[in-house]
């Protein structure tokens, strides 16, 4: 009886532990965020974040997550291209997740009905873009298109990778390296919303950018030689 009862006080004292650190998650900053995943809340702190634990973009950033002091670092220096990127990205949304940052636009925005031409301002918005990654050169970047469910599974699977494709071409023409740019369509098979609305369709129709720390800046950050851009 007595070992039942400290295993017992054990697990309640674990779970304490655990979600002492979910509230923490939830005040700290993404920095400290950053750092934290890597000691083995990652899931914690995913959840706490709100997003889908199905959506391979955020799974791309969080399974490039370093963790404790390296992670910290990069961490910070996600939180300055995060601020660029939110002043200068008109109409589409940023955020930080973990140790790198989630782009999400909306297709309506980037591209006309059925359509992978780059809209004009869309354009705009990619130059923007393509000048933060080329001040933070030490990033990965993976570029995903989604579709809603109106048509077939086929035809949007291809339009959403020709989606993903021609952000990626407009990059790569903006100076990108295209060693750094990772692309794939999921058509509707991830769906952010309920497609039973429009308003619910309109979330599902994006365009997702994951940026991540690559091999070199994981290496630098762990030695502690980052150096911080300007």
């Amino acid at each position: 009886m007595r070992n039942t009862a400290a295993k017992h006080m054990a697990a309640l004292t674990m779970l304490i532990a655990i979600l002492s650190q979910i509230l923490m998650g939830c005040n700290a900053t993404n920095t400290t965020k950053g750092g934290a995943i890597g000691a083995g809340v990652g899931g914690a702190i995913g959840g706490a974040i709100g997003h889908r634990s199905d959506n391979t973009v955020v799974g791309a950033i969080i399974g490039a997550t370093v963790g404790g002091a390296a992670g910290a670092i990069i961490g910070r220096q996600m939180d300055k291209q995060a601020e660029e990127l939110k002043r200068d990205l008109e109409g589409a949304h940023v955020e930080r997740v973990g140790e790198g940052i989630l782009i999400t636009f909306e297709s309506g925005l980037v591209f006309d009905t059925e359509s992978y031409s780059l809209r004009e301002n869309t354009k705009t918005n990619l130059t923007d873009l393509s000048e933060t990654l080329k001040k933070y050169d030490d990033t990965n970047i993976l570029i995903e298109g989604h579709t809603d469910n109106k048509g077939e599974d086929a035809y949007n699977q291809k339009l959403s990778e020709n989606r993903a494709d021609a952000v990626e071409n407009f990059l790569v023409g903006q100076g990108i390296k295209d060693t750094r740019i990772t692309t794939k369509g999921y058509g509707e098979g991830q769906p952010l919303d309920s497609n039973e609305s429009e308003a619910g369709r309109q979330k599902n129709r994006r365009v997702e950018v994951a940026i991540y720390a690559n091999k070199e800046m994981k290496r630098l950050a762990k030695k502690g030689e980052l150096g911080e851009s300007e």
